[in-house]
Parts: C-alpha cells; sequence; structure tokens
C-alpha cells in the first residue's frame, strides 16, 4: 500500500523512510476520512473533499508518518500539524529533521493553541506565530438560523426583503440532475470579473472538481431558484462529528439578499445535523473579513505557526 512505510538501509544504519504521495484520489478518501472521525480536526483543512478538489492548485504533498496522516503544502511551505495522536515538541522536532532530510521546510502550520498551551516547551525547538489571515469562522448553527439579536438584525431584514421581492423562489438540494447547471452559473459569475483573479480561476476550478464527484466525496448542497435562474448555491459536508463546513457558496448579487438567504437557508437545513458549522478563512481579505465577523462567529479558530530553530 502506498501509505505504509517502507524499511531501508542506509550507512548500515536501519532507519525509516515515508514516501511522500502527490495529491489525493478518490481511493484515499476512507483512509483519510477514518483519522477524521477518530481525531475530529477543527480545521476544515483535512476535510478530504477540500483536499481532493483543490488538488491542482495546491498539489499536497502526503503520507502515513508514525501512524499519523502527514500532508505537506508545497504553496505555503510548510506541513499541516499531522491528524493522529499528539506528537510532543522533541518528536515533532524529529519530524521537522525529516523533513529537511526530504529537502522540505521544517515549519509546521495549522497548530492548533491548546497544543502550545499543553506543550509549552515546544518553544525549546520552534517559534510561534498567529497565523489571522488564516483563521476560520465557526458558528452555532441554531444562531445562524434564529438570527436574534441586534448584530444579526440587517440579516433577518435582507432575508425578509428577498422572500417580499422573489415570494416564489425555490430551494432545491444538489443533485445530479442540476451539478451542471450550477457550474455554468459559478462560470457566469467569474466571467463577469474583467478580469478574473488567478485565485477566483482556482476556485472556479475547485468547485467544478467537486461537482464533477460529488456523490462520491458525500457532498451535500442547496441551490435557490428564482424561477428557472439560479440566485444562489451552497456546498457542504461534514468536518467532525459536531460540525458542517462550508466549502463553497455563491450569489448572484443581481437578486439582492440572496447571499443571506442561502446562509440562511444552509443553517436551517443543518440545524439538526450539527451544533457549529465552520464557514472557513477570509485569507486577510479585508470584505470578506467584514462579512464573516457580521455573522458573530462563536469561534475565531487562529491557528499557529511553528517555524523550526534547527539548522536548516
Amino acid at each position: 500500500m502506498h501509505t505504509r512505510c517502507s524499511k531501508i538501509a542506509c550507512d548500515s544504519e536501519q532507519t525509516i523512510d515515508y514516501p511522500f504521495r502527490k495529491g489525493f484520489d478518490l481511493s484515499d478518501k476512507a483512509l483519510i476520512q477514518s483519522y477524521v472521525d477518530q481525531y475530529s480536526p477543527m480545521s476544515c483543512e483535512y476535510n478530504f473533499s477540500n483536499l481532493f478538489s483543490w488538488n491542482d492548485t495546491y498539489e499536497h504533498l502526503w503520507c502515513l508518518y508514525k501512524d499519523r496522516v502527514l500532508i505537506f503544502d508545497p504553496d505555503h511551505n510548510q506541513a499541516f500539524m499531522p491528524m493522529g495522536e499528539d506528537l510532543a515538541p522533541d518528536e515533532l522536532a524529529a519530524l521537522s529533521t525529516y523533513l529537511l532530510r526530504m529537502g522540505l521546510s521544517p515549519d509546521i502550520g495549522l497548530v492548533c493553541r491548546d497544543y502550545i498551551e499543553f506543550y509549552p516547551e515546544v518553544d525549546k525547538y520552534y517559534s510561534i506565530q498567529e497565523n489571522r489571515d488564516h483563521a476560520e469562522y465557526i458558528y452555532l448553527t441554531h444562531k445562524l438560523y434564529s438570527l436574534k439579536g441586534e448584530k444579526l438584525h440587517k440579516k433577518k431584514n435582507l432575508i425578509s426583503q428577498f422572500k417580499k421581492r422573489y415570494p416564489d423562489y425555490q430551494i432545491r438540494p444538489i443533485t445530479a440532475d442540476n451539478v451542471d447547471q450550477i457550474a455554468r452559473f459559478a462560470r457566469t459569475l467569474l466571467d463577469r470579473l474583467d478580469p478574473p483573479s488567478t485565485e477566483l480561476e482556482n476556485e472556479y476550478r475547485a468547485v467544478k472538481r467537486c461537482l464533477d464527484h460529488f456523490e462520491e466525496l458525500d457532498m451535500e448542497g442547496l441551490v435557490i431558484f428564482v424561477q428557472d435562474k439560479i440566485a444562489a448555491f451552497s456546498m457542504f459536508s461534514r468536518l467532525n462529528p459536531f460540525t458542517y463546513d462550508i466549502q463553497f457558496e455563491k450569489s448572484d448579487h443581481g437578486f439582492k439578499g440572496a447571499g443571506q438567504v442561502i446562509n440562511w437557508e444552509t443553517a436551517r437545513f443543518l440545524k439538526d445535523k450539527c451544533r457549529y458549522i465552520n464557514r472557513e478563512q477570509d485569507l486577510g481579505i479585508q470584505g470578506l473579513r467584514q462579512a464573516k465577523l457580521s455573522y458573530d462567529p462563536e469561534v475565531l479558530f487562529i491557528p499557529h505557526f511553528l517555524k523550526f530553530k534547527g539548522s536548516r
């Protein structure tokens, strides 16, 4: 199996090599999902459908390292914190040394604050930095549905206005019957930009890949129709036993309030399925940050970055 470690002899001393694979195939889903189910990561970066759909952009490397899933992100030149039982700081430093031996960056990302607090000696091996631009916004599902409170009053008003303007709008599940129409809608939104950014082109490819394998990835989703036109859609999947991850959400700004309605309809659909909704990062984009903060997140999961102090 490609995920197993292979023992090799080197300079008469037996060592262990963990060969990396490039990218994720559908055949890898069961293995990755078994770790997700067991260890319940908070970060959407470990969601298999995210890893799979963004393959063409990020070209992750991965392997099993000491019974943990180790993912290396060449785009950000760092490894993810291995998914599995915690590695103590000296063991994590040994991993960084291994990465160096493989010609890769020894730095570690997606590290939870809890790990740093539980292992304060980690600063012997790494300098520690917060990564605010990759913070993930986690909301109470019932709160996104009820929209109670002054902070969310404007959202409720926009939803009411949409319902009055389009009283016959329909909310439908994403199925094999409408995935092609949704892909065309996403492409149309992108083509309206002049020119579209590389980041949004990459996102479209990820959306298309996800739609092409929607059922195989166990994705779920909703689409809003106004007569025969799509106004908005959302695509999501379970991240851990308590949380769903909203991976893609798009709306046509020509339908005022459509963005707020798809958010609310998604929360209504998920309210009996999960306690939390992870709406992913803002990537340092100020307008997106303001929009995500305006929904009053319950948790702002700020990952930490460990920069290795050892020899490079």
